[in-house]
């Protein structure tokens, strides 16, 4: 009779045991979760911006950009990621004011066709046809593959360079205005040293 009733406290010492750790755990670990992200932290590397979908009249592509639509018919359906002005002198060092003189305009003019290739896909893409956390693969019409996924925001992310406007409509073509130049690594080597020579 004295072993069942030892047996017994030790079953009931062992499950209560068990159930406070258990208790112990849950509490700890309920208490120590992390908050759900809110829209700002979420976003990552990227700060929040509102998506701004412009009419093709208040939208400024800038000198470049107008140059790159410009190349394409303007009657058949293109998406073209077009870099800002600002891409353009960060990531390239071309200014509007230097590259378009007549003694460079022939190089400059160069460098926007081989940019075309690299960021117009033959069909019309707006950001609707992107869905939030969804990942699309074109081939630009270079045959370079174009990754592109669509923020929070709304703003599109092409190989991981994030737009600053989208849906820019020129008659059939879709512009959205890039934050960075989409090029592959040898062309943008052969850019930035020919821009390094012609500074000597």
């Amino acid at each position: 009779m004295r072993r069942r009733q030892v047996l017994k406290h030790s079953i009931a010492y062992v499950s209560m045991l068990v159930f406070v750790c258990c208790f112990f755990i849950v509490t700890t670990t309920v208490l120590k979760l992390p908050d759900a992200p809110t829209k700002e932290s979420a976003m990552g590397f990227y700060p929040i911006t509102r998506s701004r979908k412009v009419s093709p009249k208040d939208a400024n592509l800038g000198k470049f950009g107008e140059m790159m639509i410009g190349m394409l018919p303007q009657d058949l359906a293109f998406t073209v990621f077009v870099p800002s002005e600002e891409a353009f002198k960060r990531d390239l060092r071309l200014s509007v004011n230097d590259a378009l003189k007549s003694d460079r305009f022939n190089d400059t003019y160069a460098i926007l066709t081989r940019l075309l290739g690299f960021s117009a896909v033959p069909r019309a893409l707006s950001s609707a046809n992107v869905k939030l956390g969804e990942l699309v693969n074109y081939d630009s019409l270079s045959g370079f593959p174009l990754y592109i996924s669509k923020d929070i925001d709304g703003m599109l992310v092409v190989n991981r360079i994030r737009s600053e406007i989208v849906d820019v409509r020129k008659k059939e073509i879709v512009v959205h205005l890039m934050d960075g130049v989409i090029m592959d690594a040898e062309f943008e080597q052969s850019v930035l040293s020919d821009n390094d020579t012609d500074e000597d």
